[in-house]
């Protein structure tokens, strides 16, 4: 279904396009990213994720052609995931979906149909220089003294 998409493709996160990359300090701290297919495997419940989704933008006929009005698209957005998902207003359970912080509800590929299907997903990446996701209290400000250059 997806193509030539790769399995669990590790990529390096950076710049590619005919844009310029947003920085390019000297002092720029890569990663690498494995993304997973989501019709293959689904993160933990609760997780904080990356999702690639793929979609349309609604648009109508008389808008504009150059703007982004109908246009398929393909972006990574910060999202959750979870194994069931109580909806607050209706009472419904929903099952095995991605959820950002806007509330949308979007399944995975091979799953539900919904107007935005999440193709792939990867863990968030550490936090720079270091080997966890999110620290807190009296630990914050020694991690950020020992970044290198940091003030």
């Amino acid at each position: 279904m997806l193509g030539d998409i790769p399995d669990a493709a590790s990529r390096e996160i950076g710049w590619t396009g005919t844009r310029p990359p947003l920085s390019t300090g000297k002092h720029s701290i890569k990663t690498t990213v494995e993304w997973i297919r989501a019709d293959e495997r689904l993160p933990y419940d609760g997780a904080g994720i990356l999702a690639a989704v793929t979609g349309r933008y609604p648009g109508e006929q008389e808008d504009d052609p150059d703007s982004l009005s109908g246009q398929e698209f393909w972006l990574v957005l910060p999202m959750y995931f979870r194994r069931i998902h109580p909806v607050e207003e209706t009472g419904e359970i929903i099952e095995n979906c991605f959820y950002d912080s806007d509330g949308v509800v979007r399944f995975p590929i091979g799953g539900p149909t919904c107007e935005e299907m999440v193709t792939h997903w990867a863990e968030m990446p550490s936090l720079p220089g270091m080997d966890v996701q999110r620290i807190y209290g009296k630990d914050v400000s020694r991690a950020l003294r020992a970044l290198p250059h940091h003030h």
